[in-house]
């Protein structure tokens, strides 16, 4: 599985969003020009996020994007799954052979558990001071 820059976005985003939590709305022109992303990509990404509860818009003058629940509850998983459909390594693994059904089957569950495990909130909080403490993810 690929993840394309929708799902790669997507998460900037939601990190960017996690890390003001609490301070307000923000605009997506401001992640965009924060993360020299385009700004009317963003824009077509925020609506499926919005759709699945995962953030909440606040209109006004004031207004921009906030998190739909606390970056502690929301995993990278949830976001990827909305943005870029469920996770599989390959497509028609039940036509698999059985050797090779196992390990489409091994892998996928290898990286939903990474995916699963990992929160908006242990994104927005990683620094490169504590690349010592990062994760080993085995696959």
């Amino acid at each position: 599985m690929k993840i394309s820059t929708k799902g790669r976005y997507g998460l900037t985003i939601m990190i960017e969003l996690a890390r003001k939590h609490g301070e307000g709305p923000i605009s997506l022109k401001v992640i965009a020009q924060n993360n020299d992303l385009s700004e009317h990509y963003l824009e077509q990404l925020i609506a499926p996020l919005r759709n699945a509860g995962l953030v909440k818009s606040i209109r006004g003058a004031y207004g921009g994007y906030i998190l739909g629940s606390e970056p502690q509850n929301i995993t990278a998983g949830d976001i990827i799954r909305v943005l870029e459909g469920p996770i599989s390594p390959v497509e028609g693994i039940e036509d698999e052979e059985p050797a090779k059904r196992e390990l489409w089957i091994r892998i996928r569950d290898a990286v939903k558990d990474v995916l699963d495990n990992t929160t908006i909130e242990d994104l927005a909080n990683h620094t490169d001071d504590n690349a010592g403490d990062s994760y080993m993810f085995y696959i």
